[in-house]
């Protein structure tokens, strides 16, 4: 007999059990939507959690340019990137990525809260960030999720 009557179950790319999940963007706080989304996609909701497998969700996000920031942030904050070149850092604000691509913004903040390795450049495929409020994943069946208020 064995005498451990219990084992933990690791889950692998083979045995894990993804769906696919929508998320509406509309009058949230962009933190607070992104680490709920953060959280999905990496799977930490989920009893079969296992840190290095890709075992989330798919998120689906949509009317992201209906996302709100809190305070004086839209003109305050300020994101910096590099071109490479010399003297080339450039900086831009959230009000300035909204007139733009209002999805980047939403996709810069949940990219900051995945692993920094392999496993989270493959986990940020599985996010998907739209504008408006249709999205082209209908076949998926992608269940709504409340998150916020």
């Amino acid at each position: 007999m064995d005498h451990l009557s219990y084992k933990t179950v690791s889950a692998n790319k083979a045995t894990a059990q993804k769906g696919w999940v929508v998320i509406d963007a509309e009058s949230q706080v962009l933190g607070r939507l992104a680490s709920q989304a953060a959280k999905i996609i990496r799977g930490k909701h989920k009893p079969s959690f296992t840190p290095h497998v890709d075992c989330g969700d798919n998120v689906i996000i949509i009317n992201a340019d209906k996302i709100r920031l809190t305070g004086n942030k839209m003109t305050d904050k300020v994101y910096i990137r590099h071109t490479g070149h010399p003297g080339g850092q450039r900086f831009k604000t959230p009000r300035e990525f909204m007139q733009k691509n209002p999805a980047k913004i939403v996709e810069i903040a949940i990219k900051g809260m995945l692993p920094k390795n392999r496993l989270g450049r493959r986990l940020f495929t599985n996010l998907y960030v739209y504008s408006g409020s249709e999205h082209p994943h209908t076949a998926q069946q992608p269940k709504e999720v409340k998150v916020g208020k």
